[in-house]
């Protein structure tokens, strides 16, 4: 097995306290090592003096595979232009795309920035085999997918019946049997007011068919989350995302977590792209940013985390989502292209191009958003930095996002390009605050991997650890990054090198290497009774509501190119 040691670097390790301390970092057999541990005469020497050491970063929310995302690909042809990049064989294949890339392209992109896993956030359960056919051809990156659930006709049959022990069997049953890692919910209820009144539902608005509101839909699932015993709790996308006073949705939602009997101290409501969510306002003339309401209320419950799904004006952006009552309005706010799409039991989805505008006034207010929840909330172990690729912009851009956090100058150098009157809407020109480095490495290696409960081989570089790291040629001791903002972003645009399992991927900026990561998924225990159960009731379901058979549904182990089963204990008694 191939010797790795790295000396003198710069490293910021957030889980293991690390802060700009200058180390060496060994590996051997895909893993951390001490550097005692290491033969030097056999190993590869890195020399990593005035450069940055982190591990590898962790994207928690961006829509890289699935149904949707291959739709999205056919319906931008001219996103395909002149991006093409020929390919290099053996070591890479071609690359094309920018807002919505082809698979090599996402993979290889993800590695030069320094990324090593990436999860693909919302797939639909009859659909999920076409997820992972894309994950699998995905290189170098290790991946995951959430599976669609709020809208789930046998999900939501059993939450109206009260069968709540059912339906965390049918939940387990379901992460198993579609190999995903946690449960998404995206405008929980809201397919089935599509289905019969082409529109959408707020929070505590009834749905037809079903004597329930989107609250106890959110309520139920949360509570099931915990009893399921899942690291990753539920990922929700907000009710109302996209509409002008949407914030106050947002902030019931969060306020859930006080009905969720929390069996753990772990955070109990992901919220997803809150940018989208946080618009005050009751029209688009007069939208505000709702952001600092989210950030105070963010500082008051420690039991929610939010990623941002943060804007990027200038930059062409194909939205995505299983929200298909908002895409179809913002169809008809842009006139260009639009796809719908529904599966028959689960979910919807919908597909429109769009650029956002640094001159438009809702645009502006929407890229202020982002930035003023992350900064206002001061709590990086909270709130991950995303674009959601690639509604708000493509993942290429995030080292153009990290600046806009890291520097004061990076933001003011922006808003005079952007639209005055709207900045005015907003309290970002006020904020002063700048993230450090350690911040950045929270935000984006730690963090993330304790919300997928991953924290024990990802997103550190302690012993034991998975050999993912990030070099990057900048020395934070000599570079003031909060003034060459530039400098720090061409730096993280293009790691130096790239370490994953063990094996140099990436060397100043370039694949030198392509190999194939692993897809997680988890297996929650339930008892035999339970599950004997939850059969007699699936079989007579899939009979009332599925054109598949339960044994075509299931998607089996030797169909994920590399695989992780995580195996969960749950709280389950019967």
């Amino acid at each position: 097995m191939t010797q790795i040691l790295i000396k003198n670097g710069v490293v910021f390790d957030p889980i293991n306290g690390i802060n700009g301390e200058v180390m060496d970092i060994a590996i051997k057999n895909n893993k951390i090592v001490e550097p005692t541990e290491i033969d030097e005469s056999k190993a590869i020497i890195i020399d990593a003096k005035s450069k940055t050491v982190m591990p590898g970063g962790i994207d928690i929310h961006s829509h890289i595979a699935g149904p949707k995302v291959n739709a999205g690909r056919l319906m931008r042809p001219e996103d395909h232009y002149l991006t093409n990049k020929p390919h290099k064989l053996p070591i890479r294949r071609a690359e094309t795309g920018l807002t919505v890339p082809n698979v090599f392209k996402i993979g290889y992109e993800y590695a030069r920035m320094g990324y090593t896993f990436v999860v693909e956030p919302a797939t639909p359960p009859i659909k999920t085999r076409h997820t992972h056919e894309e994950l699998n051809t995905i290189p170098i990156i290790d991946k995951a997918a959430f599976v669609l659930v709020d809208s789930n006709w046998i999900a939501l049959d059993l939450i109206s019946e009260g069968s709540r022990d059912l339906l965390a069997a049918y939940f387990a049953w379901l992460l198993s049997a579609t190999k995903t890692l946690a449960l998404k919910l995206v405008d929980p209820g809201s397919d089935i007011v599509w289905i019969f009144k082409g529109e959408g539902i707020d929070i505590d608005d009834q749905i037809p068919v079903y004597n329930l509101t989107p609250r106890d839909i959110i309520r139920e699932i949360g509570n099931i989350a915990q009893l399921l015993n899942l690291p990753h709790k539920i990922h929700v996308h907000c009710n109302r995302l996209g509409y002008p006073g949407n914030y106050l949705t947002t902030l019931k939602t969060m306020g859930l977590t006080k009905d969720i009997n929390k069996l753990s101290e772990t955070p109990a409501i992901h919220v997803t792209h809150v940018q989208f969510t946080s618009y005050k306002g009751d029209s688009w003339a007069n939208l505000e940013s709702g952001g600092e309401d989210i950030a105070e209320a963010m500082k008051k419950d420690p039991y929610i985390t939010l990623d941002l799904g943060q804007v990027i004006p200038g930059r062409p952006a194909t939205t995505m989502t299983a929200d298909a009552p908002f895409e179809y309005i913002l169809y008809h706010l842009t006139r260009w292209k639009w796809a719908n799409a529904d599966t028959e039991v689960e979910t919807a989805a919908g597909i429109v191009p769009y650029r956002y505008r640094k001159r438009n006034y809702v645009n502006t207010i929407q890229w202020a958003i982002g930035l003023e929840v992350a900064l206002i909330t001061k709590d990086p172990w909270r709130v991950i930095p995303t674009t959601d690729h690639p509604n708000a912009g493509p993942f290429m851009d995030y080292p153009i996002m990290f600046s806009w956090l890291i520097s004061k100058k990076a933001r003011e150098d922006f808003m005079k390009e952007v639209n005055q009157r709207a900045l005015r809407k907003t309290v970002l020109p006020a904020i002063d605050l700048e993230l450090t480095l350690y911040d950045l490495a929270v935000m984006t290696r730690a963090a993330p991997a304790r919300l997928l409960g991953l924290e024990r081989v990802k997103g550190h570089l302690g012993i034991g650890a998975d050999a993912d790291i990030a070099i990057y040629d900048i020395d934070p001791r000599e570079v003031d990054i909060s003034k060459e903002y530039e400098k720090f972003a061409k730096a993280f645009k293009r790691a130096w090198i790239v370490i994953k399992d063990g094996e140099i991927v990436v060397r100043e900026g370039d694949i030198v290497k392509t190999i194939y990561g692993k897809t997680y998924y988890i297996e929650p225990s339930i008892t035999s009774e339970l599950n004997q159960e939850l059969s007699k009731y699936l079989v007579r379901k899939f009979k009332e509501y599925y054109s598949i058979t339960m044994d075509s549904f299931i998607i089996r182990e030797h169909e994920l190119r590399k695989f992780v089963k995580i195996n969960v204990n749950t709280h389950l008694k019967g």
